[in-house]
């Protein structure tokens, strides 16, 4: 077998352990579904936000006003500022004591974020609660993907990277069909926010029995474990020569001495790092996570009645699903760019399809009443949109930073790419009801635009790393058009 792990096969270890490691996906799709459910049952807001039922009742009220308030915004938002936050104290997590144990801690953290919103007695309750369940899926989020890349073989390295989009989808969809049985009882928000502590379960006690990743091992100094990790998920008993890769590229990395956060941003890794930040901004500006959050709230904007909304939202999350599946099947078949492009340009017809349809449905004031036929061709574009996502930026946002860096800058660049995301998902969720107040039908034209710059983006400056073993991905920068002229050689000191 060759240093890199191509001769590996595919075995019944490698698929066991990715999927109890990306099913810690579940736990953040069940958050970014729940929220906009939860939101729109009316013991939830009778107990929290009043003004909002009696904005709602309110016969002259621009429907996309109705939800317009930033306290309400805060509640989903507020985790995602928590993420943020915790995804840099994972880096050190992650380095320290594996990426496994920031999994499992991950999962307490938010176990406990679960329980108290459950028993929320105030919207102070409510903000802690999401704040603990941000700490958790940013050590999760943090750790997960780099995991799955770590282990996978380099030939299906796509296929299994999309089991934690496929999980988050899982998960939104999950949440979204507890809120349409729940929002009918008087206690439904409760159970509806206290039912994430089955996913956290169900993750936290399958991640105590997988093992470290091997390059985790060989970081922290276990060689011998290191080695029978990579012969369990390797299939094979011929590791030296990929064992021997890491331990060189290990010691290289400490022989340096360099903080990972400095040493990111020395030239060499220049498109390391404008990919880290670029990929993730790119992913949230598509508008995917602010529309899956506030969905149902959204669907009862545009004309849907609750249980209609609730549905629709079912609907969408279902068709996101299986476009996560088709991903998977044709990730590593027709390449990562091939994926982006075709995404972008489905995702980017949808969204102003939608903006022309509610602008000649609503009126520019919002107050017209839409058709049911009308309301039905919102749904079919909503999910052809979703679809689109599903099968490009919504998974291979994960995979692109999780397999680019080398090891010395991989938990650094893996933070960043969190960080953003989080970012840039707690000001779009925070801004995304005042925005749909203003914008009215153009906020879908606001994320058309940015669709059309990150596909062009893909197309000028992201090349193709279908297939290759992430101790050879200095090539695919040192070939490229652009990034060559930053990347040296010499950038991966162990290349053969």
């Amino acid at each position: 077998m060759g240093g890199n792990g191509l001769d590996s096969r595919i075995t019944a270890s490698v698929v066991i352990t990715c999927i109890v490691a990306a099913s810690s996906g579940l736990i953040f799709g069940y958050d970014i579904g729940i929220s906009g459910g939860v939101t729109t049952m009316v013991p939830f807001l009778k107990k929290f936000f009043p003004s909002i039922l009696k904005k709602g009742a309110e016969a002259k009220t621009n429907m996309y006003c109705i939800y317009n308030s930033q306290v309400l915004t805060a509640f989903t938002s507020s985790l995602y500022i928590a993420g943020l936050v915790a995804s840099f104290g994972a880096t050190r997590l992650n380095s320290a004591f594996g990426r496994k144990n920031t999994i499992v801690f991950g999962g307490c953290t938010f176990l406990a974020g679960a329980a108290v919103n459950a028993g929320a007695a105030n919207i102070a309750m409510l903000i802690i609660g999401r704040v603990l369940l941000g700490f958790g899926v940013g050590f999760t989020n943090q750790a997960t993907p780099v995991y799955l890349s770590e282990v996978a073989p380099p030939k299906w390295r796509g296929a299994f990277s999309a089991g934690f989009q496929f999980f988050i989808a899982i998960g939104v969809l999950l949440s979204n069909s507890i809120n349409f049985f729940t929002a009918k009882l008087s206690f439904g928000w409760r159970l509806s926010l206290g039912l994430a502590i089955a996913p956290a379960t169900l993750m936290t006690l399958g991640a105590l029995l997988i093992s470290d990743t091997p390059s985790s091992l060989v970081e922290r100094g276990k060689i011998e474990q290191a080695r029978k990790s990579l012969i369990k998920v390797r299939g094979i008993e011929q590791v030296d020569n990929e064992l021997n890769d890491l331990i060189k590229a290990s010691e290289i990395a400490k022989s340096a001495q360099q903080v990972p956060f400095v040493t990111i941003f020395e030239r060499q890794y220049r498109p390391h790092l404008v990919m880290s930040i670029a990929v993730p901004f790119f992913q949230q500006v598509t508008g995917i996570n602010v529309i899956a959050f506030y969905a149902p709230v959204l669907f009862q904007s545009v004309g849907f009645g609750k249980d209609s909304a609730l549905i629709a939202a079912i609907i969408l999350g279902s068709v996101n699903l299986c476009s996560i599946m088709v991903s998977t099947v044709v990730v590593d078949r027709f390449g990562r760019r091939f994926l982006f492009f075709v995404g972008g340009i489905q995702m980017f017809i949808c969204q102003v399809a939608l903006a022309v349809v509610l602008a000649k449905t609503t009126g520019v004031s919002g107050s017209d009443e839409i058709s049911r036929g009308y309301t039905v061709l919102v749904l079919v574009l909503m999910c052809l949109y979703a679809a689109g996502f599903g099968w490009s930026w919504g998974p291979l946002s994960w995979l692109i930073p999780s397999e680019i860096f080398p090891m010395k800058i991989r938990p650094a660049g893996q933070s960043i790419s969190v960080a953003v995301n989080f970012g840039i998902t707690f000001v779009l969720s925070q801004t995304f009801l005042t925005m749909l107040c203003h914008f009215k039908f153009a906020i879908f034209l606001f994320y058309a635009g940015w669709i059309a710059k990150m596909t062009i983006f893909v197309l000028l400056f992201l090349p193709e790393t279908k297939g290759i073993p992430l101790d050879s991905m200095f090539s695919v920068w040192e070939n490229h058009w652009f990034w060559r002229r930053f990347v040296h050689a010499q950038l991966e000191p162990n290349k053969h």
